[in-house]
């Protein structure tokens, strides 16, 4: 039977090599096993954290990503754990919204990409966004428009542009996902951005780009386009 957290020496334990010398020398078994809390009767917290980490190939990107479902396959993950391992990750992702919101200018259309890429890469359903900028292109703030196929039953301009005239922007960015990975805008992505184009230019809010956010793929090291760069679209 493995040992105990509690068997361990106190340098070999998560919680009080977090308190004497920082979470910064933890290891990322270390950070899920106090994220998790208890292990099982067969494994310690570390292990079972051990194992969880595995399972993902040991990339806390494809772990951030995994649904209640996919860690409650995992033996010895309940709901308790699977909940707070979510929970944790959820937060992260606000907090890197957050920070972006504060900070972020966009000096090209394209320059966007990153915080979109934050946003929506590896959601598991498409989701519609819009960039709010202000007069010297600062992100004053995105929104979500709608979950689901990208269509006009979807994405409707008066979704798109009640938001923008609520905020007083007169530039806004299209963004959303394609959760196959392959960023290659469809013939519904095209018509759907010429519609919400012409419905700008009534309401005099420019449509500067609309990005198109993947992830990579074997063969293929795009992880966004942007249709003003491919020259699909006379923004």
């Amino acid at each position: 039977m493995n040992k105990k957290i509690k068997d361990l020496p106190d340098l070999d334990r998560p919680r009080e090599r977090m308190l004497s010398m920082g979470e910064e020398v933890l290891s990322e078994s270390e950070l899920i096993a106090l994220i998790i809390g208890s292990g099982t009767r067969e494994l310690s917290a570390i292990d079972l954290a051990r194992v969880i980490y595995q399972h993902f190939d040991n990339s806390l990107f494809r772990l951030s990503r995994a649904t209640l479902e996919d860690l409650e396959h995992i033996h010895g993950v309940g709901p308790a754990k699977a909940t707070s391992l979510k929970a944790v990750f959820a937060l992260a992702r606000k907090l890197i919204v957050e920070e972006a919101l504060e900070q972020f200018t966009i000096n090209r259309p394209e320059s966007a990409a990153p915080y979109l890429i934050q946003l929506l890469s590896g959601k598991t359903q498409e989701e519609f966004h819009i960039l709010l900028l202000d007069t010297k292109n600062k992100l004053l703030r995105s929104s979500q428009i709608s979950v689901g196929l990208l269509d006009r039953s979807h994405v409707h301009p008066r979704e798109v542009f009640r938001e923008a005239l609520r905020y007083g922007t007169a530039k806004i960015i299209l963004g959303h996902n394609h959760p196959s990975g392959d960023p290659t805008p469809s013939p519904q992505d095209i018509e759907c951005t010429k519609n919400l184009i012409e419905a700008g230019e009534i309401l005099g809010i420019k449509i500067v780009d609309h990005l198109i956010i993947g992830h990579k793929l074997a063969g293929d090291s795009r992880q966004f386009v942007s249709l003003r760069q491919l020259g699909l679209i006379n923004f």
